[in-house]
């Protein structure tokens, strides 16, 4: 009976113990406030226009939404092409992303706020090819269920003032 009672106590104390693996660290909260992008998407500018096409998932462990964005029309003999990779960073509170695309260019976004279905990204130190320093401003809004607003803004006064770089509604596949 003793020794019965030595195995049930060791296998209870390691039921514990791995269950406290169990839980994933991005199964928190502020990880899934940007899950209102996820999905398949059709992006449409203010003038009816199509933009492009992108899809939003959820990668490594709960931890990034990976998007992958298409545009819709060939320019300069390609279809411009992009990833961003989208998390929220524990240490300092903040979303992040990072944007790469096929011409060349990353932008980082090394702060961002989210608050009631709505995450707005900022890059404080942007260079463009031409050596230009620039911020950006990028505001994710859920509209509905089905739609989400991105909208994309420039500043070269240091924030005082944003100029409109783009203007996205996202409607969802259906």
């Amino acid at each position: 009976m003793k020794k019965q009672m030595v195995v049930l106590g060791t296998v209870i104390s390691l039921f514990f113990s791995l269950s406290v693996f169990a839980q994933k660290p991005c199964d928190k909260p502020e990880f899934r406030q940007f899950d209102f992008w996820l999905g398949e998407w059709e992006a449409f500018a203010p003038n009816g226009n199509k933009g492009g096409d992108s899809k939003i998932s959820i990668i490594i462990d709960s931890c990034v939404i990976l998007e992958e964005w298409t545009s819709a029309t060939v320019q300069q003999g390609f279809r411009y092409a992009g990833k961003s990779f989208n998390t929220y960073n524990l240490a300092t509170k903040q979303w992040q992303q990072t944007w790469v695309d096929n011409t060349g260019n990353t932008t980082e976004f090394l702060r961002g706020e989210a608050s009631d279905g709505k995450i707005v990204f900022y890059a404080d130190a942007v260079t463009s090819q031409k050596g230009q320093k620039f911020m950006r401003r990028l505001t994710f809004t859920k509209l509905s269920d089905d739609k989400v607003r991105q909208f994309g803004e420039v500043s070269t006064d240091g924030g005082t003032t944003w100029k409109t770089e783009y203007d996205l509604e996202y409607r969802r596949k259906k």
